[in-house]
């Protein structure tokens, strides 16, 4: 007998978080999605109490997938306020860590997992006018190596995409200018697509990926570098 899988999805709402939920439900996971409204489950990925009420009432998670994210503010780090980088830190780096807090324990006492952390180019070469999201992105992306490392032997893979500019309505709210200035970067000269993220996710979610774990996989139409 088979046992279906349970998958997890924050920022599940609309955008990557949405499309990774659709192309996981394809594959035959059972696909619960968390967002701050919605989603199957609306929450809030900055309250840790919450999330393990949560835990308790959805049961076992095999598959966790960490796309809850914000921007933040498009100016110079110097006119950036500390209200504005906790406020982006404790979404992006602090909810990323509240979700494996609470359900990567279950994964390891099972034996099998996969855990898909969302980081982003900007993580990797630093965005001008992005400061504030560069810096949680590129935690993120710390964050996973290390716990890849200290699970490396348990059957959880912790990975963490990084992807270039991609057509979701987070980017709305960033500033047409940055927003040019970042997409003419990628070699390929358009952005991505969703479904195209979400291709990468259903990979990283499975028992295709077994050797791999704490890497960043690049989804970035040619520009990433490193």
């Amino acid at each position: 007998m088979t046992t279906t899988r349970a998958a997890l999805v924050t920022g599940g709402a609309g955008g990557l978080g949405a499309a990774a939920a659709e192309r996981l439900r394809a594959d035959g996971l059972k696909v619960t999605t968390l967002d701050l409204d919605g989603a199957d489950i609306c929450a809030d990925v900055t309250e840790e109490g919450t999330l393990r009420r949560i835990a308790e009432e959805i049961g076992p998670v095999d598959v966790l997938v960490n796309s809850a994210g914000i921007v933040g503010p498009n100016k110079p780090l110097t006119e950036t306020t500390p209200e504005e980088w906790r406020h982006v830190l404790d979404v992006n780096v602090l909810g990323t860590v509240n979700t494996m807090r609470t359900f990567v324990p279950g994964m390891r006492d099972r034996g099998w997992g996969r855990v898909v952390n969302f980081a982003s180019m900007a993580g990797k070469d630093g965005n001008a006018d992005l400061s504030v999201y560069s810096a949680s992105k590129a935690a993120v992306i710390a964050l996973t190596k290390s716990a890849g490392k200290e699970l490396a032997t348990s059957g959880v893979l912790v990975n963490v995409m990084a992807p270039a500019v991609i057509a979701t309505p987070m980017n709305d709210n960033t500033s047409p200018d940055v927003l040019a200035r970042i997409a003419g970067l990628i070699p390929m000269r358009r952005i991505g697509r969703p479904e195209e993220v979400a291709e990468l996710v259903a990979f990283l979610s499975s028992d295709r990926v077994s050797f791999s774990t704490g890497a960043v996989y690049d989804i970035s139409g040619g520009r990433a570098t490193y």
